[in-house]
């Protein structure tokens, strides 16, 4: 077995290897002779069949066997040779050749390696963060819409039809074709009319209705409804309105900050004013952390860090942005590219540029996180996954296994961190540009 192996550069290596066809058939015959001494075959005891006919029964499985093994032995050759750590080493080399002829194999690898660079200087880089201001008309109708959240329903005592936001008590029965449908009929139903809980249109029928009235109303299921016999279908449903109930006013006082502020027996409304302040203030932080702060950090770590990228992961980049890219396109667009392979070539050379910036703020990141400590445990990720699949109506389980069966976690759980990281780069120097202004404001 001949290997050559050179790095290109820091973050990729390629290897030419010429494997002996001889060299094979020993190992063919070696793994055929170890599978003799486990495998059980009728007419044989246990261990004790022929070399020749355990050939006969494994076939092609030996030689693909052979040639792995081969392989392996290239790559532990060539990490040797260049004194590669395993752990450098990223994912599973690319045979980018495997030729077979008569007398021997000529097989190239690539391989790609994890960077290696110096993450120093960044707090330079952090950008200054803003104390958000917050005025007192947000904060007072803030605490207004706290207020009307905790306001209870009662029943009206005025003669009036049925008005939007009030909550109305009713019995209804659906009918398709005339008939009733299963799980279309309630009693003593509570339903906030606005709420655009039920089906389109229902809602705005029941406007106007007055306690003890009776109305049929049509309305037409979407088409993508649950339940495909009622999915687009034209139904009628017989409501009887027992009874309206409206919010009642709540005063916004010191007995209200009690009940939003639970735990503090000595609550205040200027305790709650100073606390929804201080919620508006973080909100408006995270906003501006999000929308502008971070994306702009991370375009300045990439400017400030070079280094060589591994091909084969800026090819997969690549590959899931072209993936994305083709999704989003018109069949006439598809078929453009389908009929012209230099064009889905262009298109591929087009996301170059970015895919090798969205690598190399990966590595940065990774590397970073690791220098300040930052991590997310696999319970951390699995919670985020379960609390956003709730919160979309999605079951949690198997969201996860989706997740999990696309190869998908990893990616997910470096984006947590990525957002952990540049949050505590952020938070860090706005604590720091506390101080300091602290530090001035007492000279």
């Amino acid at each position: 077995m001949e290997v050559t192996a050179r790095k290109t550069d820091s973050a990729n290596v390629s290897v030419e290897a010429r494997i002996a066809k001889s060299d094979i058939d020993k190992k063919v015959e070696k793994i055929a002779k170890d599978a003799a001494k486990q495998m059980k075959i009728d007419g044989f005891r246990p261990g004790k069949a022929p070399v020749s006919v355990v050939k006969k029964r494994l076939g092609e499985r030996l030689v693909q066997d052979a040639e792995a093994e081969a392989l392996r032995e290239v790559l532990n050759t060539a990490s040797k040779e260049l004194e590669l750590d395993a752990d450098k080493i990223i994912g599973e080399p690319a045979v980018t050749k495997f030729d077979r002829g008569d007398e021997e194999i000529e097989v190239e690898l690539k391989l790609s390696l994890r960077p290696e660079f110096e993450i120093e200087g960044v707090e330079e880089l952090v950008p200054e963060v803003k104390t958000p201001r917050v005025t007192k008309k947000e904060v007072e109708e803030r605490i207004k819409e706290l207020a009307e959240a905790q306001a209870p329903f009662e029943s009206i005592e005025e003669d009036r039809g049925l008005e939007e936001g009030d909550m109305a008590v009713f019995d209804f029965e659906g009918f398709l074709d005339g008939e009733p449908f299963e799980g279309g009929k309630a009693e003593n139903f509570e339903l906030r009319i606005g709420s655009n809980q039920f089906i389109p249109g229902f809602e705005e029928q029941m406007k106007g209705m007055k306690k003890g009235e009776s109305r049929r109303i049509k309305v037409t299921f979407p088409e993508d409804y649950g339940s495909k016999n009622l999915a687009g279908k034209e139904v009628e449903f017989e409501i009887r309105l027992h009874d309206i109930k409206a919010k009642q006013p709540v005063e916004i006082d010191d007995e209200l900050a009690k009940k939003l502020l639970p735990g503090d027996e000595n609550a205040t409304l200027e305790k709650l004013e100073k606390e929804v302040k201080e919620q508006i203030r973080s909100e408006k932080l995270s906003k501006i952390y999000n929308e502008e702060l971070k994306p702009k950090l991370v375009e300045a770590l990439v400017e400030k860090f070079t280094f060589d990228l591994p091909e084969s992961v800026v090819e997969q980049e690549i590959e899931m942005a072209l993936r994305n890219k083709v999704q989003q396109m018109s069949e006439e667009e598809l078929e453009e590219l389908r009929n012209d392979e230099q064009k889905v070539k262009e298109l591929r050379e087009s996301l170059r540029e970015d895919a090798a910036k969205s690598v190399r703020a990966t590595f940065i990141v990774d590397a970073l996180a690791r220098k300040e400590g930052v991590d997310v445990s696999e319970q951390e990720m699995m919670q985020t996954i379960y609390y956003e699949a709730m919160s979309m109506g999605q079951d949690p389980q198997q969201t996860f296994e989706y997740y999990r069966k696309q190869n998908l976690l990893p990616a997910i759980k470096m984006a947590m961190i990525e957002d952990r990281l540049l949050t505590k780069l952020l938070n860090d120097k706005n604590e720091k540009s506390k101080e300091e202004t602290k530090e001035k404001e007492e000279v």
